[in-house]
């Protein structure tokens, strides 16, 4: 027996959980029709045959029509959600993981246009920022409604094999009744005592309970301390927790603590890069004190050390590692087999959650299997016959091709201009907060590392040089180099520099410098952060009608945070049309997409982010002599099935390119464009 905190077992209440290691409720948007179908099942069934103890599914599942579904929820007012539960359930189950559910009724924390177009309610008549519904004031008849349809929700989990459930307590309508920030009620429910404000959540737990009857695992997972004043203070989550304890009618509390309604109080709440690991486990360590409950708890709790300790301090009995798992599902497995090293890195880039708040589904920046289970391995089968793979480039897309390669077992040879590998990545990791992002490149160069691929850095190659190597298979990852030419001008922007410039440190900041943010995504704000840290005064322009709208809601906040004392503006539906010098400033023309409507204005300088051009010369060098011509077999690619495309019978090698060699896009994409091509070389 191991005597790894994190392995041992734990009893909760008639369940046996084989360790310490769970996933907690997320949502990954991954319902067709709002049911679990075949999708969602491998997702959570990969992480459950990897070891994982308990997966607690759903973030959460919808118990009411007026809770219509804005991150494509599971539908668990619907009877047909049963038999796909119960698929789900038994999959699982099969390798020894218990299954729950986060049940809840959203509030106002949804909109009114989706669904069944039903006006949201909740205990609150304002709405919330993040979902901007307004909702109505919850009435008597509502209130009973909803009680009832949480009870038919419960029973259908338990019709459907599930251990247990877990009830949404923050953010959503059962905190909303709780909170005195969210409760604009009177009477019976109102906001004028403790015990008036616990009620509705207290009635739902208690028509649960009666529904699903005592043996079933039921339990809160709540904000116990919403961190705004006002609001449900520790002190008096603390007090909520005992009383929660008292009512013997709950099996496990999970701790949350702070609030969900806007972004940034969302990114306090669930921690991105370059913030504390861990911030709310000693609060959940005091909740476990104070009520002697099981107390399980999630919040960046992103590696196998910060986990353990979490276990072996004894401020948690089950310790959540969701986003973790996205990244490497088989942790657990590695874990019991010695293999920590090996496991691949959360860089807390959220990714992930992004994309669901932007209504896509759940993907992890750099494991394009995870998802995708029914097309993409998490595990590498090796090839029939071994061949020799020439890659030029080592950035995220030529370091997971030369990943892939090396464990299908083929001979793998790296080419890369540069001293160190990390293309684009290691730029990013230039900014401190961002840093976390270089895991990225060095897992794979360890993975690399294990299975003898030859690395050749500072080597521009060739097509002599890769030609003389005798290749079966050359993969062009070359990246691309900054794109400075104005939308549609045909000529590149005199006079300026890249944000690459700026990132790098090649070029210093000037005293008045314009951001001029064509593609929305990370380098444009992160240029104007090294500005404005270097005291300049900057403007980010757009010609969208937002700014930065590719970095999206989490990862957004950071840098509001760290530009918000200093001298930066932002300016919208403006499109650079030109520069000219004028003496020893810089000389913009701005227009607007709107009108004919243009203006002059002067900077010190001037900084464009525009994507990348494609770095392709090698690839069109090396086409001509390849036996496929370069061309890609899309529905081979998509079927998961291999290239065999021939334009050349004499020719020896099959040409790829991959990432930004093809065209600009981000880390995924490089990263899933390797995967799928080279799972099946």
């Amino acid at each position: 027996m191991s005597k790894d905190p994190l392995l041992q077992p734990y009893q909760l209440k008639h369940l046996t959980l084989k360790n310490r290691i769970m996933t907690t409720s997320h949502e990954p948007a991954y319902p067709e029709d709002g049911m679990p179908k075949d999708r969602y099942r491998a997702y959570h069934e990969e992480r459950a045959k990897a070891g994982v103890a308990l997966a607690m599914t759903a973030g959460s599942a919808a118990v009411s029509k007026d809770s219509p579904p804005v991150f494509n929820n599971v539908l668990a007012y619907k009877d047909e959600v049963v038999p796909w539960i119960r698929n789900l359930t038994d999959a699982c189950h099969g390798h020894g993981c218990a299954v729950m559910i986060q049940l809840t009724h959203l509030g106002r924390r949804t909109a009114w246009n989706k669904g069944d177009w039903l006006p949201s309610v909740s205990s609150s008549k304002h709405r919330e920022p993040a979902h901007r519904a307004f909702p109505k004031l919850v009435e008597d008849w509502d209130i009973t409604r909803i009680i009832s349809d949480f009870a038919d929700a419960a029973e259908r989990m338990k019709a459907g094999g599930m251990d247990g459930i877990e009830l949404q307590v923050y953010g959503h309508l059962l905190d909303q009744f709780w909170s005195p920030l969210t409760n604009d009620l009177t009477g019976h429910y109102g906001a004028d005592t403790l015990e008036n404000r616990m009620r509705f959540p207290l009635d739902v737990l208690g028509a649960v309970r009666k529904r699903v009857g005592a043996d079933f695992i039921v339990g809160f997972r709540y904000t116990a301390d919403e961190a705004q004043k006002g609001g449900i203070s520790a002190e008096d989550g603390l007090v909520i927790s005992r009383k929660l304890a008292a009512t013997g009618q709950l099996d496990f509390l999970n701790v949350i603590r702070g609030r969900i309604h806007t972004d940034p109080d969302m990114t306090d709440v669930i921690p991105v890069q370059g913030m504390p690991s861990a911030p709310h486990l000693d609060f959940a360590g005091e909740v476990k004190r104070a009520t002697g409950m099981p107390v399980f708890h999630a919040a960046r709790i992103p590696d196998v050390a910060t986990a353990r300790h979490a276990i072996q301090s004894g401020q948690l009995d089950m310790v959540g590692m969701t986003r973790a798992h996205m990244a490497d599902p088989h942790i657990v497995q590695k874990i019991i087999e010695g293999r920590e090293h090996d496991i691949r890195p959360c860089v807390g880039a959220t990714y992930c959650l992004d994309r669901i708040y932007q209504a896509g589904d759940a993907l992890c920046i750099h494991n394009a299997a995870t998802g995708r289970e029914l097309s993409m391995p998490h595990q590498i089968d090796p090839a029939k016959t071994r061949r020799k793979v020439v890659i030029a480039g080592a950035g995220p897309a030529g370091l997971e091709a030369a990943r892939v390669a090396a464990e299908r077992g083929h001979a793998v040879v790296v080419f890369e201009a540069q001293p160190e590998p990390g293309g684009q990545i290691r730029l990013t990791a230039q900014s401190a907060r961002r840093r976390e992002m270089i895991g990225i490149i060095d897992w794979r160069m360890a993975q690399c590392a294990a299975r003898d691929v030859t690395f050749h850095f500072n080597t521009w190659a060739g097509p002599e040089d890769v030609r003389a190597l005798n290749p079966d298979v050359v993969i062009v990852a070359t990246g691309g180099l900054p794109n400075i030419e104005l939308y549609e001008t045909g000529q590149e922007a005199a006079h300026v520099v890249s944000a690459w410039d700026i990132i790098s440190g090649d070029v210093k900041p000037a005293g008045e410098v314009l951001i001029y943010d064509e593609s929305g995504d990370h380098p444009g704000l992160q240029a104007a952060e090294v500005a404005a840290a270097a005291g300049a005064r900057v403007e980010v322009m757009t010609p969208d009608r937002t700014f930065a709208p590719e970095i999206m809601a989490m990862n957004l906040v950071p840098y509001m945070r760290s530009l918000q004392d200093k001298d930066v503006t932002f300016t919208v539906t403006r499109r650079l049309l030109g520069v000219e010098r004028a003496g020893n400033r810089l000389r913009a023309q701005i227009g607007t997409d709107y009108s004919d409507h243009s203006r002059v204005q002067e900077y010190d300088q001037i900084v464009v982010n525009y994507g990348t051009m494609p770095l392709d010369d090698l690839y069109f060098d090396l086409k001509p002599h390849s036996r496929n011509g370069g061309a890609v077999d899309h529905d081979a690619l998509i079927a998961g099935q291999a290239q065999a495309l021939v334009q050349n019978e004499n020719a020896g090698f099959q040409l790829f390119r991959i990432g930004d060699a093809v065209s600009a896009r981000n880390t995924h994409a490089a990263i899933y464009d390797a995967l799928r091509l080279m799972k099946d070389i």
